[in-house]
């Protein structure tokens, strides 16, 4: 068996669920030396109203561990991430996978994981990323159910399921069905069928310990099952056999997953519900009859069902629909399970088993469930997954060279590709009108009209990277305005402050140009468009301005007039941007500041967008 190896299991079911291959094999490698991380189920359809349950004890497993992760034993360790449903759309898949890939990471590094052994059973595209993104020794699908034809919900994974087995380096299936369809797209498909702790049955066969008190005051003979109780369950054939047999008890041990109001008037059919898989055997082993009473579908015909060899284990006759599973078994161990192909063969097989003499056929049905034991299993899988692991790694010593030359190769189209699209982006940006082109949504412009007010915006160092630039500009242009006779009054307006406050600066530029002190009012507090508008505005309101020209930068005007129209209302704004800005000159080709400029004002229109501002 496997040992000394750190293994990550993506299960297709919880550790809590009914214990199953998944729990019995990584608990076997765990007891065997390896360290494991089983990551519990992430889904493969979009959750319900039936799912609710599951989802709180989710939440509830999460918090009781460390960012989800709890120790269930020596060198076990359970996942239970929490995780957004729709698990085919991209957006969806891109943030599960950062947020499960950030935990693995983490933790990986903590308890130093190294070059796992990932070993999947469930083939979503979040599995595939998982496993993409993980350096790993080697990588394993466990198919073991048709997940395609399982609900009308999970047919969208077929296509990842596809991609997963190309990718895998090892696929075992539980059916020749499955075999089948798995060999189609990897020629290393191996059948290990579901198996049973051997020795954990035996040791309840022989033991001595009391019927379970679930089952004391049910009338014998019983007629048992243990598993879900799922929709795959024929309800009319076993309905059916309750109306025919009053004298016969059908228990039922596993948790209810479907509706079952059809047995509500039964007085002879137990749903007992999940019971602790270590008590399973001791319910087998005081049933009198057990049954597989599967319907015949797409999906069952995949199936292959873990009670079977549980059953025989504990030398118990048993009675199953014709699942092609079964009459395969049947082929093997030469007929030791009664199979029915309709109902009527059903009741026959039922009546004949548990009249039958038990001790009779015991020892045979114990003999070919020790042949299935997870033991043998799973030193069957071991050894395989050794020989690939040796085999991947003496192709990579022997092919070292090759290796080294195609990441040469690989990482020179990347830098090619880079370059391509950095000088296809120099090209668009620097030497055609794009940018102008990108910038002509954000250039509101007006002609100037008689107003209250003349309002200016100061520049700081936003558009140029140099204090004072696009201020002195814009103060000039709106001096200009007023001596054109379109309003008296200057408001200047920033708070911005190198060695001297803008507005200030504006203030005296103003009155070197021979504008009167009294005709001038300044804001020195604003710090960003928004507080320009918010600070000028109480100017406004407090000197009874209705209409103004604002003057600013021409791409600033886009962000000012949706910060006017939230916040500014009561007041007529015409927007009289700077005619011809010097630091929009296009005379002398696009100019790195210019891009920067422009993208900062859509960034900000962004931002004043998520803020609420606009």
């Amino acid at each position: 068996m496997l040992k000394n190896k750190d293994i990550i299991c993506i299960s297709s079911i919880d550790w809590d669920f009914i214990w199953q291959g998944h729990q019995e094999i990584m608990s076997n490698l765990a007891k065997n030396g390896n360290r494991v991380l089983f990551i519990e189920n992430t889904g493969v359809r979009a959750p319900g109203i039936k799912d609710f349950s599951r989802i709180r004890n989710r939440v509830k497993n999460w918090f009781k561990g460390t960012r989800g992760i709890n120790k269930e034993a020596h060198n076990l360790y359970i996942f239970s991430p929490l995780v957004f449903p729709f698990p085919y759309l991209r957006a969806v898949r891109w943030i599960n996978r950062r947020l499960i890939l950030s935990a693995l990471e983490k933790w990986m590094k903590a308890m130093n994981f190294s070059d796992p052994v990932v070993w999947t059973f469930l083939p979503t595209p979040l599995s595939l990323d998982i496993a993409d993104n993980l350096k790993k020794k080697i990588f394993i699908y466990y198919c073991i159910d048709s997940f395609a034809v399982s609900s009308a919900s999970a047919k969208k994974i077929k296509r990842s399921e596809e991609r997963l087995l190309k990718k895998a380096d090892l696929v075992f299936v539980t059916s020749a069905e499955l075999y089948n369809y798995c060999s189609k797209y990897n020629s290393k498909v191996y059948s290990f069928p579901f198996a049973v702790n051997f020795d954990k049955f035996q040791k309840a066969l022989f033991g001595q310990d009391p019927m379970p008190e679930e089952l004391v005051g049910i009338k014998k003979p019983i007629v048992g099952y243990i598993g879900g109780v799922h929709k795959w369950i024929d309800q009319r054939l076993v309905k059916g056999l309750a109306e025919a047999h009053p004298e016969y008890s059908f228990v039922f041990i596993g948790p209810v997953q479907t509706d079952i109001t059809l047995f509500s008037l039964f007085k002879n059919v137990y749903f007992l519900g999940k019971k602790d898989h270590q008590k399973l055997p001791l319910f087998i082993k005081y049933f009198d009859t057990c049954i597989i009473p599967y319907a015949i579908t797409d999906y069952t015909k995949n199936v292959y069902p873990t009670k079977l060899n549980e059953y025989l284990a504990m030398g118990k006759a048993v009675v199953s629909t014709s699942l092609p599973e079964v009459i395969s078994f049947n082929r093997t161990y030469n007929n030791v399970v009664y199979v029915a192909d309709d109902s009527a063969k059903f009741d026959k097989y039922l009546t004949q088993t548990v009249n039958e003499n038990k001790d009779s056929l015991a020892g045979v049905r114990i003999e070919v469930a020790s042949q299935n034991s997870w033991a043998a299993r799973i030193e069957n899988m071991s050894s395989l997954i050794e020989a690939e692991i040796e085999r991947k790694t003496t192709d990579m010593e022997a092919m070292w060279k090759e290796n080294l030359v195609n990441f040469y190769r690989v990482a020179r189209r990347k830098v090619f590709r880079f370059g391509a699209v950095c000088a296809l982006v120099y090209f668009l940006l620097f030497t055609t009108p794009f940018i102008w082109f990108l910038a002509s949504p954000l250039r509101i412009s007006e002609m100037p009209q008689k107003a209250d007010a003349i309002v200016v915006f100061g520049g700081g160092v936003g558009e140029t990277g140099s204090p004072g630039k696009s201020t002195i500009e814009r103060a000039r242009y709106a001096v200009e305005l007023r001596n054109k006779g379109y309003a008296n009054k200057l408001i200047f307006s920033s708070g911005y402050t190198y060695i001297y406050n803008d507005a200030q600066n504006m203030k005296l530029f103003a009155l070197s140009m021979g504008v009167p002190a009294e005709d001038i009012i300044l804001e020195e507090k604003a710090n960003s468009t928004y507080e320009n508008v918010i600070f000028s505005k109480n100017i406004l309101n407090k000197n009874n301005y209705k209409t103004v020209l604002l003057v600013t930068s021409p791409y600033n005007m886009r962000r000012a007039k949706a910060v006017f129209d939230k916040s500014g209302r009561g007041v007529r704004v015409v927007y009289a941007p700077v005619s011809n800005s010097q630091f929009y000159d296009r005379s002398r080709g696009v100019r790195l500041e210019q891009i920067k400029a422009i993208m900062h004002e859509y960034l900000g229109i962004a931002y004043y967008l998520v803020k609420g501002y606009i």
